[in-house]
């Protein structure tokens, strides 16, 4: 892959490492010796990637994957850890949640995932958000926002009813149970479970067709899609969102963090 051309200066992302090549632009997740799981600074990444890859005019389709075998491992419990009970912080951050939710719906070009390894929490939201996910049979999906006493306010609540109802949805958020990439292909939480030898072949015959396709149906087919998503996104963010904000100042999420960090299981107190 080539430099980026100037439309856009990605230069400034230290923690997405953006690259081209011809119309399609592939933005990584590179946090690669902790799973690429986000911090303060990699979701303020996350907050404007998406405003710049809208307006730059030399890209047409992007790939979004995570470097050395994991596409996220979720939020960085050091991370969470330091908002609880943080008011200033946490609203912060659940501002930054609702810039990255409303960008990526305001997108019009069409957006593949590329899944290896664990995508969790935020992880596996960036991805449920793409117009096509592929990943590798053994690939880890989990929204398990409740099993560290949190809301699932970063999109989850919103997209996973919309992918594959709500009876599974409840299923899933409500317990944080983890699929594997194939039952997410099963369940029509993602688009194709993949094998791994396969997977950088599939993604990229996929790019390229739309990237040779008719650009501009291809976009407002999208936005079409999108817009009743967004009417739906209006009801369902804001309350997740305040939500989750709200559980940051429960005792069960410091029990869950505690816990967490000291590999035991959470003894929760409802409080």
């Amino acid at each position: 892959m080539t430099d980026c051309k100037p439309a856009v200066d990605y230069s400034r992302y230290q923690m997405l490492q953006v690259s081209r090549e011809g119309r399609i632009v592939t933005v990584t997740i590179n946090r690669p010796e902790v799973k690429n799981a986000l911090n303060h600074d990699l979701h303020e990444e996350f907050g404007t990637i998406f405003s710049d890859l809208d307006r730059d005019d030399d890209c047409d389709v992007i790939i979004l994957t995570g470097a050395a075998g994991a596409f996220s491992a979720g939020g960085d419990i050091s991370w969470i850890r330091e908002q609880w009970q943080n008011l200033p912080m946490n609203a912060a951050a659940n501002r930054t949640s609702r810039r990255i939710q409303n960008s990526i719906l305001d997108l019009e070009k069409p957006i593949l995932a590329k899944v290896r390894g664990p995508a969790i929490g935020l992880g596996c939201t960036l991805c449920v958000f793409c117009d096509f996910v592929y990943a590798t049979p053994d690939a880890v999906f989990a929204d398990p926002h409740v099993k560290v006493g949190l809301v699932a306010g970063d999109g989850g609540a919103l997209m996973w009813p919309q992918l594959i109802g709500y009876a599974r949805a409840r299923r899933y958020l409500l317990t944080g149970d983890p699929l594997t990439g194939a039952e997410a292909a099963d369940i029509g939480l993602i688009t194709q479970a993949v094998p791994d030898d396969q997977l950088d072949d599939t993604v990229a015959t996929m790019a390229h067709r739309l990237a040779t396709g008719a650009t501009y149906a291809i976009r407002f087919t999208k936005a079409a899609i999108n817009a009743g998503l967004k009417t739906t996104a209006n009801a369902v963010v804001n309350t997740a969102v305040h939500s989750e904000n709200l559980c940051q100042f429960t005792n069960d999420n410091r029990i869950a963090l505690d816990a967490f960090t000291n590999k035991q299981n959470p003894t929760f107190t409802g409080t």
